[in-house]
């Protein structure tokens, strides 16, 4: 299954290349050091740094990818991917601030803050746009924020298990109730360009509550199916795992309203990204120990898609349909 992923990963990044070819510092101390030197380099994007690992030639008639890692995940998730990928594209993994080998950013950690972040990343660095942008999981809503923000920046989209913009959250008073349940209306803060939070900031309850968390977390991070990853991916990500500055920056307060952006963006026209290509890697098999839970993530996937769009499970049963919005 996981050679399986892979390989259709990669084939359907060769078909949405093919498809939008015709378009055009200031280190922050940490706790420990990582068990191993980053794999790319180490870009100051305004007072913190953030890891950026890019692979493979770059063409002048084709867009970079650029691989958009979900929660918990930073880019030696994809290490069994990008290689693959590398050998007809350009290629680029990154961490998010807080997580790998990056530094921690500014607080509050919103989808908005975290594109703003990855679109002066990639400039800084000089990857130039047009990108064809992979998200998984929560990266499938970061991407189309992305796209929704810099849509010329932008060639298409692959989107693989992204999470639905209106999910259930556990809620310690409202018990279980949708994302839109949540949403108070309050405006989303201004995107920061300066003023990183340090370690040094971090209350220290905070740090005892977070470092009692991880005593339970940390142990899984290469849980199945990352225990497939090479060795020393795994090893970085017990290491990340272990850290205050990862579990510190995956609280977003503004989560419900920014999901909120998302749907209206998805309802208001026909296809979600106009006429840009757009492909979804859904799976195939059921994880969902309930038949109404698959039927809702089936359908969850399926709305991010319009019918003649490309869908591909990746199941014995899975069918390719139809081919560009």
């Amino acid at each position: 299954m996981q050679d399986d992923r892979i390989r259709c990963c990669a084939l359907a990044l060769t078909v949405l290349l093919l498809l939008s070819g015709s378009t055009a510092a200031r280190a922050q101390d940490a706790p420990t050091s990582p068990p191993l030197p980053p794999p790319g380099r180490l870009v100051d994007v305004g007072g913190w740094r953030l890891h950026l690992n890019c692979v493979g030639e770059a063409r002048t008639s084709g867009p970079i990818v650029i691989l958009e890692a979900g929660a918990g995940d930073f880019s030696v998730d994809w290490s069994l991917v990008q290689p693959s990928v590398a050998r007809f594209a350009r290629v680029c993994s990154y961490d998010r601030a807080g997580s790998g080998w990056s530094d921690l950013g500014p607080q509050p950690r919103t989808m908005h803050q975290i594109v703003y972040e990855l679109h002066t990343l990639l400039e800084k660095a000089g990857e130039r746009s047009p990108y064809v942008l992979v998200g998984h999981s929560y990266g499938g809503g970061l991407v189309r924020l992305y796209q929704f923000t810099y849509p010329a920046d932008v060639a298409g989209v692959l989107l693989v298990e992204a999470g639905a913009d209106n999910p259930w959250r556990q809620t310690p008073d409202k018990g279980l109730v949708r994302s839109s349940d949540l949403a108070t209306g309050k405006p989303i803060p201004e995107v920061k360009t300066s003023d990183p939070l340090r370690n040094s900031e971090i209350p220290p309850r905070f740090v005892t509550m977070i470092r009692d968390q991880v005593r339970q977390l940390s142990p899984h991070a290469n849980d199945p199916p990352r225990d497939t990853l090479p060795a020393n991916a795994q090893r970085m990500r017990t290491w990340s795992y272990a850290q205050v500055k990862m579990h510190i920056s995956n609280d977003n307060p503004f989560e419900a309203e920014e999901l909120g952006i998302l749907r209206a963006e998805r309802t208001r026209t026909a296809h979600v990204l106009g006429d840009l290509p757009l492909i979804l890697l859904s799976r195939g098999l059921p994880e969902d120990s309930s038949q109404a839970g698959e039927e809702e993530h089936n359908r969850d996937q399926a709305a991010l898609v319009a019918p003649a769009a490309t869908w591909h499970g990746l199941s014995r049963k899975a069918q390719l349909r139809g081919s560009r919005p």
